[in-house]
């Protein structure tokens, strides 16, 4: 009885993972070719009955977890890609893809987990990337979408404008020019460039961290080369002893 249940769910997360990965797929490849257009009736319906499925699977499992808003938190991505405001929002569902890697341990079981894997897991999760990430993301996001419906812009522009504000690039080929978007913008300035620049240093930190630890491993290393060093010194000075007695005995 487990096996089957366990079964079904390995089926069942790779059925969502599936329909993440051909949103994901859809919206990158209309970023590069012109053949995928995402307003067209087609793509439309497509996503629609795919953002059912989403929907249906992620209200069906909020009420198993104890804590909303932690359940919340942790599924930032699913739900931003609950948005129906414009087609984009479906590349968030990328994170089912991970989430089924990580809770069935593929990597492991294909032996893809290594030190390299490790390594990822220590960044992702023990550092602190992972919720600044999301709150970055969340800032982003929201910002461009109240952006979009004030400024009365398209989505796509509006989270360019937000991205190149939070990361205080500011072409200033989009500006606000109404006092909402003004107050939009100065949210954004404040919230979203003190996110990014928390997430900028995380990583910094993390890789700094991680190359004075690779120092450490080798000086270690190092110190324990020369003090096998010393014990072959001390053993072939022993030997040579050994060898005079005996050459003094015969």
């Amino acid at each position: 009885m487990i096996k089957h249940k366990t079964d079904f769910q390995i089926l069942y997360d790779s059925f969502l993972a599936l329909i993440a990965f051909i949103s994901f797929t859809l919206v990158a490849a209309s970023f590069f070719t012109k053949s995928i257009n995402l307003n067209s009736a087609l793509v439309i319906h497509l996503m629609n009955a795919l953002l059912i499925i989403y929907a249906i699977d992620f209200f069906a499992r909020m009420p198993k977890n104890k804590k909303a808003q932690r359940y919340l938190f942790d599924n930032t991505f699913d739900l931003l890609s609950l948005i129906p405001l414009h087609p984009a929002f479906a590349i968030f569902r990328i994170g089912r893809v991970f989430r089924l890697i990580r809770s069935h341990h593929l990597l492991w079981r294909f032996g893809l987990d290594g030190k390299f894997s490790k390594t990822v897991h220590r960044f992702i999760y023990t550092s602190g990337f992972l919720n600044l990430f999301t709150a970055s993301m969340i800032i982003l996001v929201l910002s461009s979408l109240l952006y979009s419906v004030v400024e009365r812009i398209s989505y796509p522009a509006a989270l360019w404008w937000a991205i190149t504000t939070a990361t205080t690039v500011g072409y200033g080929d989009i500006s606000p020019t109404t006092n909402i978007g003004k107050f939009i913008a100065a949210f954004l300035m404040i919230g979203g460039v003190g996110f990014i620049g928390l997430l900028t240093s995380t990583i910094t930190g993390f890789f700094t961290s991680e190359a004075d630890t690779q120092e450490d491993d080798m000086t270690k290393l190092f110190k324990k080369i020369d003090q096998l060093d010393h014990k072959v010194d001390h053993l072939q000075h022993q030997l040579n002893l050994e060898r005079r007695k005996n050459t003094r005995k015969k």
